[in-house]
This record gives structure tokens, C-alpha cells and sequence, in this order.
């Protein structure tokens, strides 16, 4: 199932980077010495090392302790199992990822706010330690065993899709919204999934804007969970620059610091990136 899964996220991957090349909005990014490194290496620890780590020692803990239980549920309905997923996944990285914006674990979802661009590149650019601790992960290893596997198969195809779309410089949804006969279907849209305009709220430089929110929009296959939580803002508008302010101050971090802290520290003089360091945020107007 990894190999066909890490088939398709490649294709996916791929088809959506082409993509940004042949609109030539490659020519936008703002990329800095050590991105290109952090975006693929962080993809391929987790489709070559991370994630298959976790579904290995949940496969072989479970057939130690609990071997009668493999299996166990491969009768559910295949939307039971989806809908099983949705929260068991998709609903507990939506607060993985909103309890990664405090000051204990921002270290290692850092890395995937640092970029100066929005592409499909960087939906996995995360510390390595950021998905090894993902709570969604392992209990996607736990139903895999429960006879999930050709259902999650098909959700994390759809997931992908969503999230890649979600961070791609195809801005999918702007043309969209201009259509006034596709506006209550839009309505929904940005309600349910993520989407461009919402998802680069969240990775804005800037939040005094009235568009940018990177105290909020979480949600990575569902945007309901930011709608149901309280944590939206629906915008069809985007913001003008992404990335961290404290790298335009006082200069980008390392790429092995971003993606192994902390086993590498940063030498910046302000960073997060040390212990006991914390976010950087611009002081407040006199």
C-alpha cells in the first residue's frame, strides 16, 4: 500500500508543480539558499522513512499484543471507515497543527511557514520530528490494522489532492469567485475544504491586513473543523507576501536546523530555534 500510495502522491506532486512551471509561476518565488533542499527532504523522510516507521511498529506491536484484532473491522461500510478517518486523521492534525503554532512545538512546524513562496512543494515541509509525533499518523497506523487500507488509500489520494491544490501558486479558486453563478457553490466550498485563499491566509507574513489569519485556518483536507472550532477566516482575496517576518529581520534559518531541531540549534540572533526561544512577533504600535 506505501508504494501505491507514495505512487500517487509523487504523480499528484508532480502534475501540480508542472502545472506552476507552465503558468510560469515559478518565476515568482522567493526562494532562499537551503529551500529546495528542506522541501524535498522533508518530503522524502516522510514517504521513505517516517511514515512507514509508524505503520511498521503500530503492524508489529499489534500482531505481538493484539494479533486477533487484525483486521477486525474490515466489514464496516466504506463510509463509516471514511468517516472514522475524517476524525481520527484529519480532525486531530487540525489541532496537531493548531497546538504547533505555540511557543512549546512552533520549533517544528517552523520550517513549513518559512518559505517566501506558496507552491505545491512544501505541503510536507515540516521538521522531521513534526510528523515522527503527529498523533494522526499513528492512528491511521492503528486503522490501517483495524482492515482500513483500501479505504485510507482512496481518502489520503483525496486528502492530497485537497492540500496540494491548497498550497499550489495555482491559485485554483481565484478565477472562481468572479463568477456570480458559481458564488453560493463557492460559499460552500471555502466552508468545507481548504482552499488557496483560505490556506494563504494562514501562511500571510502579516495578519493586520483583514486577509491575513496565521493564528487560525488549520484545517488541511476539511476547513469545516476551523468553521466548527472557531478558527476561520474566509477570504477570496490574497495576501501579498508568505513567510516569517523574523527571517526578513534577521535572516533565514539553516536548512538541517529547520528540519532536525533539536538536535541542531540555530546561531541567529532571534530565533525559535534555540531553548527557550519563541515566536517572533512584531512589536506593537506606539
Amino acid at each position: 500500500m506505501s508504494n501505491i500510495q507514495n505512487l500517487l502522491l509523487i504523480s499528484l506532486l508532480v502534475g501540480f508543480v508542472l502545472l506552476e512551471y507552465a503558468l510560469g509561476r515559478v518565476k515568482t518565488f522567493k526562494t532562499g539558499k537551503g529551500d529546495t533542499v528542506i522541501d524535498l527532504l522533508s518530503m522524502v523522510l516522510l514517504a521513505g522513512l517516517t511514515q512507514p516507521f509508524i505503520f511498521f511498529v503500530v503492524a508489529t506491536f499489534g500482531d505481538f499484543a493484539f494479533p486477533e484484532y487484525r483486521n477486525a473491522l474490515a466489514a464496516l461500510p466504506w463510509y463509516a471507515m471514511a468517516a472514522i478517518l475524517l476524525i481520527g486523521d484529519d480532525m486531530t492534525q487540525y489541532w496537531w497543527h493548531r497546538v504547533s503554532h505555540s511557543p512549546l512545538l512552533w520549533p517544528l512546524h517552523r520550517a513549513h511557514h518559512s518559505p517566501q513562496y506558496m507552491s505545491a512543494r512544501i505541503i510536507y515541509r515540516n521538521n522531521f520530528f513534526y510528523y515522527l509525533c503527529m498523533p494522526g499518523l499513528w492512528i491511521s497506523g492503528i486503522l490501517i490494522y483495524l482492515g482500513f487500507a483500501e479505504v485510507y488509500l482512496v481518502y489520503i489520494v483525496v486528502k492530497l489532492a485537497v492540500i496540494t491544490g491548497a498550497h499550489s501558486a495555482v491559485k485554483w479558486d481565484a478565477p472562481l469567485y468572479r463568477i456570480k453563478a458559481l458564488q453560493p457553490l463557492m460559499w460552500l466550498v471555502q466552508r468545507t475544504v481548504s482552499t488557496p485563499s483560505t490556506h494563504y491566509a494562514h501562511h500571510a507574513m502579516y495578519d493586520n491586513d483583514g486577509i491575513g489569519h496565521y493564528r487560525g485556518n488549520f484545517g488541511n483536507l476539511l476547513f469545516f473543523w476551523d468553521v466548527l472550532f472557531g478558527t476561520a477566516h474566509i477570504t477570496q482575496q490574497f495576501p501579498s507576501e508568505v513567510g516569517l517576518r523574523d527571517d526578513q529581520l534577521f535572516g533565514r534559518e539553516r536548512w538541517w536546523v529547520q528540519l532536525f531541531y533539536p538536535l541542531f540549534k540555530s546561531q541567529r540572533t532571534h530565533s525559535a530555534l534555540v531553548p527557550g526561544g519563541k515566536p517572533y512577533e512584531e512589536p506593537a504600535a506606539s
